[in-house]
């Protein structure tokens, strides 16, 4: 009898036992799984020009309507992007315009939002020429603004591209890009002379300048080129000037941004801007006379990679 209780006791023991691990294990299973749950939502807010945008950090399909944030992305090495307005691609940045791997979202000024809204993206990014559409992206997607505040330009380039590190968790590449590009401004700054410049946006026949804090102001505010005149217009368009104007300014270098060439009109910067009133500046006759790649400077300023690029060629242009 003694013998029969003992195995029992023991079968009893067993079972106990087992059961307990069951539960240690199941509980061990839901931990975890609660883990994997809180990290794979984790969530980023960006404060943005148009509000205030949370969504999960590490979005995987990314629709991008600004081409600085896209250099910056392909820079980074971020293959999240799945949807970008096709027309006008920067040639760096072709391999987007492959339409069997990304959606073609439209234009820079006319967003396709049904097919858009098909994708079911996780982030939308825009900025200053989409900035009126910003309700209806919201309604399809978290959406955020980041363009650059040209009368900030780095303060607001920098601030960009801290938040897309944090987005993707490149913070330390981020940080990285960005001290390499300030050595260069510093390098820039150091060769700049005492030439005055007037930077010019040639359009069909027609030219604006453009001054400090302006579009590409960036040239004055942060590589330190003197302007030739300090009273211009502060405007998106620029001030629409005269080619006597830029007689009678004379300066000693003129930085030219070929619009025609950036969306693939005919008209030639070159055979308008270099007539015979602008052949008698200073600038004419010294060989000072730059074109500016408009890929970088027109479509897609602000950007790692175009920033950069701009100050290789303001540099060059001291050398």
């Amino acid at each position: 009898m003694k013998k029969w209780l003992l195995i029992a006791f023991t079968l009893m023991m067993v079972a106990f036992l087992a059961a307990c691990g069951a539960d240690e294990e199941a509980a061990d299973s839901k931990t975890a799984a609660a883990d994997t749950k809180e990290e794979q939502a984790e969530t980023v807010t960006v404060t943005h020009e148009l509000g205030e945008t949370t969504f999960d950090k590490n979005p995987e399909k990314v629709v991008v309507f600004d081409f600085g944030i896209l250099d910056s992305m392909d820079k980074l090495g971020i293959e999240t992007v799945a949807g970008v307005p096709q027309g006008n691609i920067p040639g760096y940045l072709e391999k987007y315009a492959d339409a069997d791997k990304y959606v073609n979202a439209g234009t820079l000024k006319e967003a396709d939002f049904e097919a858009i809204h098909a994708m079911k993206p996780d982030l939308i990014i825009i900025s200053g020429r989409q900035a009126s559409m910003y309700e209806e992206f919201n309604d399809i997607a978290p959406t955020i603004h980041l363009g650059v505040d040209t009368t900030k330009y780095m303060e607001s380039f920098q601030s960009n591209m801290t938040t897309l590190g944090e987005i993707f968790g490149k913070e330390d590449e981020v940080a990285e890009e960005l001290a390499a590009i300030q050595t260069q401004i510093e390098d820039v700054k150091a060769s700049a002379t005492d030439e005055k410049a007037l930077i010019v946006l040639a359009n069909e026949g027609k030219v604006s300048a453009y001054g400090a804090a302006s579009r590409f102001g960036i040239i004055h505010d942060v590589f330190g080129v003197q302007q030739a005149d300090e009273g211009i217009e502060v405007s998106t368009h620029g001030q629409s000037i005269s080619f006597e104007y830029i007689l009678e300014t004379n300066p000693d270098m003129i930085f030219v941004i070929d619009r025609n060439a950036a969306v693939g009109t005919d008209a030639s910067a070159k055979d308008s801007l270099e007539n015979e009133l602008v052949q008698k500046t200073t600038a004419y006759q010294e060989g000072k006379i730059i074109y500016l790649d408009p890929d970088y400077w027109y479509l897609s300023g602000g950007g790692l990679q175009s920033v950069s690029q701009m100050a290789a060629d303001i540099q060059s242009a001291f050398e």
